[in-house]
C-alpha cells in the first residue's frame, strides 16, 4: 500500500545521459582546462606549476587542479582550496565535482 507505483509508460533516464557535455563533447573539457589555467596563471604569476586536467573522460563535468605557488605560504590546506574556489568560483559553477592540489612552493 504505501510502496511505489511506477507507471507501465514510466521511462527510466539514465543518471549518465544527464551530466552536462557541452556544446562540443572532448573540445567543451579541454577548453575549460585552458580557460581555468589562464585564470589561475593570471592570479599566480609566480606559480612554479599549474596543472588543471579534465578528469571526466573529457565532458568537462570534473576536473583535476594542482597549483604550486609562493602566496600559499603560511596558509593551511583549507585556506589555500578556498583561494582557488573562490578564484574559479564560475567555472565551478558548471561542474559536477572539482578535486583541488594546492602547496607554497619553497623559494
Amino acid at each position: 500500500m504505501f510502496g511505489r507505483v511506477i507507471p507501465k509508460n514510466f521511462r527510466n533516464i539514465s543518471l549518465l545521459s544527464r551530466v552536462w557535455s557541452g556544446p562540443n563533447g572532448a573540445l567543451a573539457g579541454k577548453q575549460a582546462e585552458q580557460k581555468m589555467v589562464t585564470i589561475l596563471r593570471d592570479k599566480f604569476p609566480k606559480a612554479s606549476l599549474i596543472e588543471v586536467t579534465d578528469v571526466s573522460g573529457g565532458c568537462g563535468a570534473m576536473f583535476e587542479v594542482n597549483v604550486v605557488a609562493p602566496e600559499f605560504k603560511g596558509l593551511n590546506t583549507v585556506k589555500q582550496h578556498r583561494i582557488i574556489n573562490e578564484i574559479l568560483k564560475e567555472e565551478i559553477k558548471n561542474m559536477h565535482g572539482i578535486r583541488i592540489h594546492t602547496s607554497a612552493q619553497d623559494t
